[in-house]
C-alpha cells in the first residue's frame, strides 16, 4: 500500500464547538503508511501556535517533549519522524487549540468523531497510548456509540494504571499528557509515561 495524508481523510466540516480557538485547527498532514503503524498515541488538543505541532519543521514543542518522552524510555529518537519510523503515528483528541485550561466535555464528544474516522484509517494499530483525560474521555465516547463498555474506568490515572484495557481488541494505555510545556515540570508524571511507551513498545515488537 502507499502513503496516505490523514488530514485530506479526516476533516471538520461546520466546526460546532464554542470553547476552542478554529483557527488552531490541525489534522495531521503527514504522508504515512498505513499498514506501518502500530501504535497511535493521543493528546490533548491542537497546541496554540501551530509551529509547536508534532509535524511541524524546526523545534516544535510537541515534538521537543515527545522525543524526550521516548528518550526517557530509553528509545533512541531525536525526531517525530524517528517515532513515526518507530510505528507510532501521533495525534490529538481535539483538533483546535484550547482557549482556557480544560475543555468542555461537549467538545471532546463533538471531536471524538474525527478521531473515530481517524483511527480506522490504520489497520493493523495494536495499542492505543491515551495521554492524558481528554484523550481517556474521548476513547470512551468512541465505544460508547459502538455499544461498547467504557475503556478506561473512572478514576486517577496513577491508580488505574497497571491493569489491561482494551478497545476493540487493541491494547489502551491511560497516561499523562507528553505534549506540551508541562511535561518538563512533572517528574512523576514524566516516570509513568516512560514507563508506558516502553510497554506499549515492548508489545508490538
Amino acid at each position: 500500500g502507499g502513503k496516505m495524508q490523514v488530514s485530506k481523510c479526516v476533516q471538520c466540516k461546520d466546526f460546532p464547538c464554542a470553547d476552542v480557538r478554529h483557527e488552531c485547527y490541525i489534522i495531521p498532514d503527514v504522508d504515512v503508511k498505513p499498514e506501518g503503524i502500530s501504535i497511535v498515541m493521543i493528546s490533548e488538543a491542537a497546541p496554540a501556535n501551530p509551529g509547536d505541532y508534532y509535524y511541524a519543521e524546526g523545534e516544535a514543542l510537541f515534538q521537543q517533549t515527545t522525543v524526550q518522552a521516548f528518550n526517557d524510555a530509553g528509545v533512541d529518537v531525536s525526531s517525530i519522524q524517528d517515532i513515526l519510523d518507530l510505528g507510532v503515528y501521533l495525534t490529538t483528541a481535539v483538533k483546535c487549540g484550547k482557549t482556557g485550561y480544560g475543555i468542555k466535555t461537549s467538545t471532546i464528544k463533538e471531536c471524538s468523531f474525527l478521531l473515530e474516522k481517524e483511527l480506522a484509517l490504520f489497520p493493523d494499530v495494536q495499542v492505543l497510548m491515551l495521554m492524558g483525560d481528554v484523550a481517556i474521555k474521548a476513547i470512551n465516547y468512541i465505544a460508547k456509540r459502538a455499544g461498547e463498555e467504557r475503556v478506561i474506568p473512572a478514576g486517577s490515572t496513577y491508580k488505574i494504571r497497571g491493569q489491561e484495557y482494551f478497545f476493540q481488541g487493541k491494547r489502551a494505555f491511560p497516561s499523562y499528557l507528553q505534549a506540551g510545556p508541562s511535561f518538563f515540570i512533572e517528574k512523576s508524571k514524566r516516570r509513568m509515561i516512560a514507563e508506558d511507551i516502553a510497554a506499549a513498545l515492548s508489545l508490538v515488537k
